[in-house]
């Protein structure tokens, strides 16, 4: 068994790793900790889920043993992330590994959240900065922020930033560090983009790719449901939401719209349901996380902003109530259940319009998914990709009693007492409404077509 201090790093580490569970090296830890102790650039294929925040966390954490105590201004370490909730996981780690440390402060600056305790974080002295993109452009043109002793630069989810229409800003803060330093890059996938990128801001970087967890090594039970439309999408998802056995559930759709929309509609039909997407002010993203986490509420409805760290362990199953645009956001999202070695489940309602997409993800993952279906509520739709078909007996986990009716007894729209509401679900104004909010680290998705 490799331990920590096999790969070079202190033992002062040990007892607050331990602490947090981690009591060996990931195969991306292995890789990438000796590399960079040897501050080396490096740019690292590793999915989420394998470890990569501490992998570059603690490295660049050692930099701060033994040094003086004399503090410098500005940061030593700056981690840039795409989304917000990611900024925020990572700045939690920093705390969580620093404990180890005599010294080490981290601050964390997101969009979406006010200036004043931001402004006064960054007027005292910290170690390491957790940002997005937008916002430290904002805090950099202000002069809040000094750069100039800055000794590593991360850039994680790279390829996710690069889709946001992030680069100018990456290129423009890169110009205001250091030359001498070190440059990390992990990235999901080692696109062209994530390639050029590395040209400009890394110096003969060493390369590194961890296998993606593919989702059959996971501890994740595929399924694919074929739906004809989306009231048929609605009484299949009622039909699981109906299963006392979902501790929670995380129900993914493709634009904010819809996910207000849907959890109104689940929150009329009496589920405890929680909506999130880019739109919502920080405060309430914030608050409607921690509702899943306390456990408050049952059902998140988001969109691709919670497929990226988010953290909720007792989330027991993931719905695909609409497929992802990109066949990597596909183990994004189901990598939020089946956390620290626990099962999940994973349904994904595919129409005659996601075949393609499906095959997509498909290939990516490097296997079929399960064709399922529930026994009554087969639809009439046919792919040539399989028919089909149950998987279980009848009456079983997802086989559905022969001849049962949608869940509750009523057809997508109606509430718990079987009353039709005068409108379908996805016309009706959401309970949960909000005004749109145009943060700069929450709004890039524009540019390239994602939700958030």
């Amino acid at each position: 068994m490799t331990r920590f201090t096999e790969l070079g790093l202190d033992p002062a580490f040990d007892t607050t790793l331990a602490a947090l569970g981690i009591t060996e090296p990931t195969p991306v830890q292995t890789q990438a900790i000796p590399i960079l102790l040897g501050r080396r650039d490096l740019i690292a294929t590793a999915p989420t889920g394998t470890g990569k925040t501490a992998a570059f966390l603690l490295p660049a954490m050692q930099r701060m043993i033994g040094t003086s105590p004399l503090r410098l201004a500005g940061p030593r370490v700056l981690v840039l992330t795409p989304t917000r909730e990611l900024a925020q996981q990572v700045a939690k780690a920093a705390v969580d590994f620093g404990r180890a440390l005599p010294r080490c402060r981290t601050v964390c600056i997101t969009g979406g959240e006010s200036y004043i305790p931001q402004n006064k974080a960054l007027a005292g002295s910290y170690d390491i900065l957790v940002a997005t993109p937008g916002r430290l452009m904002d805090q950099m043109n202000t002069g809040r922020i000094v750069l100039t002793n800055l000794e590593v630069l991360v850039l994680d989810e790279a390829d996710r930033m690069l889709d946001m229409g992030f680069a100018d800003d990456v290129l423009a803060i890169a110009k205001k560090l250091p030359k001498e330093r070190q440059t990390v890059c992990f990235t999901a996938t080692l696109s062209d983009d994530v390639q050029r990128m590395s040209r400009q801001l890394q110096n003969d970087p060493r390369t590194i790719a961890v296998a993606k967890p593919a989702a059959d090594r996971l501890q994740i039970d595929q399924h694919v449901f074929y739906v004809d439309d989306i009231g048929h999408k609605r009484r299949l998802l009622d039909h699981w939401l109906s299963d006392v056995g979902i501790n929670q559930a995380l129900v993914f759709t493709s634009t904010k719209v819809a996910a207000e929309e849907l959890a109104a509609s689940l929150e009329a039909d009496g589920h405890a349901t929680v909506a999130l997407h880019g739109d919502l002010p920080q405060k309430h993203r914030t608050r409607m996380m921690n509702v899943m986490r306390r456990g408050q509420a049952r059902i998140l409805v988001a969109t691709d902003v919670a497929a990226r760290g988010l953290d909720v362990p007792a989330i027991t199953h993931v719905f695909n109530f609409d497929l992802p645009k990109f066949a990597e956001d596909y183990v994004h999202r189901i990598g939020r259940t089946g956390r620290a070695g626990a099962s999940g489940t994973a349904i994904s309602f595919v129409n005659r319009n996601d075949v393609q997409a499906l095959q997509k993800i498909e290939r990516f993952i490097g296997h079929k998914v399960t064709v399922s279906s529930v026994t009554g509520m087969e639809a009439r739709f046919k792919p040539g990709l399989g028919s089909p078909r149950p998987a279980g007996k009848p009456g079983g986990k997802f086989a559905g009693k022969p001849g049962s009716k949608p869940a509750f007894g009523k057809s997508a729209g109606a509430n718990r007492s079987g009353t039709s509401q005068k409108q379908p679900w996805q016309d009706r104004k959401s309970a949960h409404a909000t005004p749109r909010h145009a943060d700069r680290s929450g709004s890039r998705g524009s540019r390239s077509g994602y939700a958030d």
